[in-house]
């Protein structure tokens, strides 16, 4: 019986170890991890057999060219993970999900072009993560969001034309980066990584191959040395235009704004408003050369040169007007809160009472970020009358006298 009961009892010592493909060998460390190890074993796919107590499964250097979503289901406790030096071309999603201890992953030298960048959410604890040398030409910006123990990333030798802004943020732990010997086209969407490693204390290996392959002017010059003076960022001016350029002319009071941008690349101008019955959203011009409307039913009139109008201007139309310039470096957007009201023509009484009218004309603009960004969206009210033998003697001219009097009188000019 004694010799039974010790046998049963160095099967249960040596079970972890026992659970072992015949193409792996498993060993238990010192420090009580087992290791799985199925290098150089000319594997086609990832072996059965494992032992749910691995915790460090070594797979490089095989023939692996497909992992699925079950692949890894009897190694839950995986902490280490090497698949370098494969043919991995396709990563089903929850391929990683499930291996929530995972420290290391080594998913270098493959051939993966798309991977499940969501099951890295799961992997919070992972400190090293190395996909260099694959066929990587973008990720999400929020890919690497969750791994906030992430020491060590390697992304160089891959087909990475740009990354989004913010991809590196939310890495408190992250020592380490390689983005080197990618093909990145230096347009002004990556001027923030140059803005980046200027402040960051991340050592970025061998930055100086970090170079860009277009456009051709910067070609073979470094990320981190792209000109300040190739990327501005937008600069928006909304005014109020008294006549519109061009011959198209309305009854009724017509509200004109214009949007004046700068920047580098010149930015798109956008527009937005909301008024209590509806919500606009305008990329870009909506009215033609010929001064066709593109969309018949648009109600507001957004011109190439930033100029809106709308035509027969009413209580409806009161709101939020917005407009935004937006560029490969930033955005910035400039309000006005239109308000119509009823009146004779206080205009003459506002110039004489209003401080502002004998220094601030309806076309002055503080530069840049000198105007606080508070005063954007000041109130703006219109105040129009134009009784009918008014416009008769005008010869049917469009009436916006008095609006842009009483703009004079506000002081309106915004920007930012």
């Amino acid at each position: 019986m004694r010799p039974l009961l010790c046998c049963l009892g160095l099967a249960v010592l040596l079970g972890p170890c026992l659970a072992c493909p015949g193409a792996c060998s498993c060993t238990t460390k010192k420090n009580g991890r087992l290791l799985a190890e199925c290098a150089y074993k000319d594997l086609q796919e990832v072996p059965e057999g494992l032992s749910s107590n691995v915790t460090i499964l070594t797979l490089s250097a095989n023939r692996i060219s497909w992992l699925g979503q079950g692949s890894f289901v009897e190694v839950p406790e995986v902490q280490s993970l090497w698949l370098g030096y494969n043919q991995i071309g396709v990563v089903e999603p929850g391929a990683f999900a499930l291996l929530v201890h995972l420290k290391n992953l080594d998913l270098s030298h493959n051939k993966i072009a798309d991977f499940p960048w969501q099951d890295l959410h799961n992997l919070s604890g992972l400190q090293i993560l190395k996909m260099n040398n694959n066929r990587l030409a973008g990720l999400p910006r929020d890919a690497f969001r969750s791994l906030k123990d992430l020491r060590s990333l390697w992304l160089n030798d891959n087909e990475l034309t740009t990354l989004a802004e913010g991809t590196f943020d939310n890495l408190p732990s992250l020592s380490q980066l390689q983005i080197f010997n990618n093909p990145f086209n230096c347009s002004c969407k990556v001027f923030w990584l140059k803005k980046w490693t200027e402040n960051t204390s991340v050592s970025i290996t061998k930055g100086g191959s970090t170079l860009c392959v277009a456009p051709r002017r910067l070609k073979g010059r470094a990320v981190t040395d792209i000109p300040d003076h190739h990327c501005v960022a937008p600069s928006v001016q909304l005014t109020y235009l008294s006549n519109l350029d061009n011959t198209i002319t309305y009854d009724g009071l017509t509200l004109t704004l214009h949007c004046s941008v700068a920047g580098s690349p010149l930015p798109e101008i956008r527009w937005k408003i909301q008024t209590s019955g509806r919500r606009v959203e305008i990329h870009g011009p909506n009215v033609a050369r010929d001064g066709n409307v593109k969309q018949s039913q648009e109600r507001f009139l957004v011109f190439k040169n930033g100029t809106m109008a709308i035509p027969n201007f009413s209580k409806e139309d009161e709101g939020i007007y917005t407009c935004l310039a937006v560029n490969d470096v930033g955005m910035r957007e400039v309000s006005v809160n239109v308000a119509l009201a009823g009146s004779e023509n206080p205009a003459e009484g506002l110039l004489r009472d209003d401080p502002l009218a004998s220094h601030l004309g309806g076309q002055s603009c503080f530069k840049g970020d000198e105007m606080d960004s508070s005063s954007a969206g000041e109130k703006l009210v219109i105040v129009y009358h134009m009784p009918r033998e008014s416009k008769s003697k005008a010869g049917g001219a469009v009436p916006q006298l008095h609006l842009g009097t009483l703009l004079m009188a506000l002081g309106i000019a915004l920007c930012c």
